[in-house]
């Protein structure tokens, strides 16, 4: 998920009324039978690489974004939990007692028993983006699909919020992704994901009841894959 959709229309921090419609989307996928772990940006807060080039030491400026992200999982669990939606947050670094320290068996318990794994920090390391934790996270707790939730309705030839030319693809192959220098996500995250055949659905979060759609196979956004 992305942190920085979470702002909504207010461009920064957390807008309560967004984060109300993903906790309930999310929750509608549960109820279904889905079993779902997240992993979500802290862009709408701190953005490490934004840091960096504003003089923050690399590291330290990675760090701050990982804590943004703990910041952003607390909020959607308290979320859920208020809509009777069980969730955990598992966290990348040392954190107790803020989040459990996060472990593939520990996501996949909280899952298989009906809550939500929401899995922060990314990888916990410096110079990997939440992309690449997401992808990660993914491959590791045997997820079918890695579902990119963020503002835009799928992968494009240009950025569509730029280049009004630009034109949607329903499928793409990771290779191509990569051939093309598409911004679907950060080239170790779709390297990752193509090596190790996670399927990657880009769709429109913001819009309310698109993630079942998505799941529900409608064409909302689009497939990378082999």
């Amino acid at each position: 998920m992305s942190g920085e959709s979470l702002a909504g229309a207010q461009g920064h921090g957390i807008d309560t009324n967004r984060l109300n419609e993903y906790a309930a989307q999310i929750k509608q996928m549960v109820d279904a039978g889905v079993q779902i772990g997240i992993v979500i940006g802290g862009g709408n807060i701190f953005r490490g690489l934004s840091g960096a080039s504003e003089g923050f030491d690399r590291v330290k400026g990675d760090q701050m974004g990982m804590l943004a992200t703990v910041i952003n999982s607390l909020a959607l669990s308290s979320a859920l939990e208020a809509i009777g939606q069980p969730a955990k947050v598992l966290t990348a670094i040392g954190m107790f007692p803020i989040g459990e320290p996060y472990s593939k068996w520990k996501a996949i318990e909280t899952i298989e028993n009906g809550g939500v794994a929401i899995i922060s920090c990314g990888t916990g390391n410096p110079y990997f983006t939440t992309d690449t934790g997401s992808a990660l996270r993914a491959i590791e707790i045997e997820a079918e699909v890695m579902m990119k939730g963020t503002r835009v309705d799928g992968v494009y030839t240009a950025d569509p919020e730029k280049d009004p030319n630009a034109v949607k693809f329903n499928e793409i192959s990771y290779d191509e992704v990569l051939a093309r220098g598409l911004k679907v996500m950060d080239l170790t995250a779709t390297a990752l994901c193509k090596e190790n055949k996670m399927p990657i659905y880009v769709f429109n979060m913001d819009i309310p009841g698109n993630l079942k759609r998505a799941l529900d196979d409608e064409p909302v956004g689009t497939l990378v894959t082999l």
